[in-house]
């Protein structure tokens, strides 16, 4: 199936010219099937903003499939759902992925840095959609309700970019690279799945099928808007009201860990309960 490019979003620097004012940017998701290129484009958008001076730095968000996935392969199994069984790898790649959204935020929320995101939580979604036994895109099923109740917790991206690539280009990727493998049929359901996803109206759809720098500048177009606020500013210098801003901060960031643990902790048990 090859992804709808019909519904990319106008650039933003249509939406805001440069020069005019625009909210703070926080958080750049970049979302989309293995072989669409996140990781690499991540990487490469988190350099481009630091050159434009603003403080962006790249945060993975994984869940840890790639990682069992080889600890599968070194026990004689064939992947983490064979050898975790389906429901269980879910389960572990949805509280390890939860966890890694909360240390990207947790860290933000101290350094004011701009997080560039490999990954988030319309992943997770996708991803239980395209593991589903026999994969629905268009239905929101049990596990994904659950998984959406935990992952609520957090904001969403200033900007999500779905990177949309044809399965094909994106198998002949995977291969490529030589340390992984996917099967056609995943990649199939994990392209209709993220498709389908009730968040897909507000993706930026940047279509990943050229080359590595057409898909940088495309992302770079979308963020033009940004560009005006990358002058650096003055330090301000240490004063009564600069330790006060400090602790409100830290003291922000121990509030949101205690909330957000109060709720997966509420959240797993249920799910431990009640079964997966």
């Amino acid at each position: 199936m090859v992804p709808d490019l019909d519904s990319a979003r106008p650039a933003f620097a249509d939406q805001h010219p440069r020069g005019a004012a625009v909210r703070r940017l926080r958080t750049v998701a970049l979302v989309g099937i293995d072989g669409s290129g996140k990781t690499t484009q991540a990487r490469e958008l988190a350099t481009a903003l630091a050159e434009w001076g603003l403080p962006a730095t790249y945060r993975r968000n994984a869940g840890g499939r790639r990682w069992f996935g080889r600890l599968a392969t070194a026990l004689g199994r064939r992947d983490g759902e064979h050898l975790l069984g389906r429901k269980t790898m879910l389960l572990v790649e949805s509280v390890l992925r939860w966890l890694a959204i909360l240390r990207t935020l947790l860290r933000r929320s101290v350094t004011r840095e701009i997080a560039i995101m490999d990954r988030y939580a319309v992943c997770q979604f996708a991803s239980i959609r395209a593991h589903a036994k026999t994969p629905r895109p268009e239905r929101l099923n049990r596990a994904e309700r659950r998984a959406r109740l935990a992952y609520r917790v957090f904001p969403q991206p200033d900007v999500t970019f779905l990177l949309a690539v044809d399965p094909a280009v994106a198998y002949d990727r995977i291969e490529q690279r030589g340390y992984d493998h996917e099967e056609m049929a995943y990649l199939r359901a994990a392209t209709a799945a993220y498709q389908a996803l009730p968040e897909h109206a507000g993706f930026v759809v940047i279509d990943a099928n050229g080359t590595p720098e057409q898909v940088r500048q495309a992302l770079l177009a979308h963020l033009d808007a940004w560009a005006p606020a990358a002058t650096p500013k003055p330090r301000v210098p240490a004063g009564p009201g600069r330790p006060r801003a400090l602790l409100v901060a830290h003291a922000r960031a121990l509030l949101l860990t205690v909330a957000t643990l109060a709720a997966a902790a509420s959240v797993l048990t249920y799910q431990l309960a009640e079964g997966f």
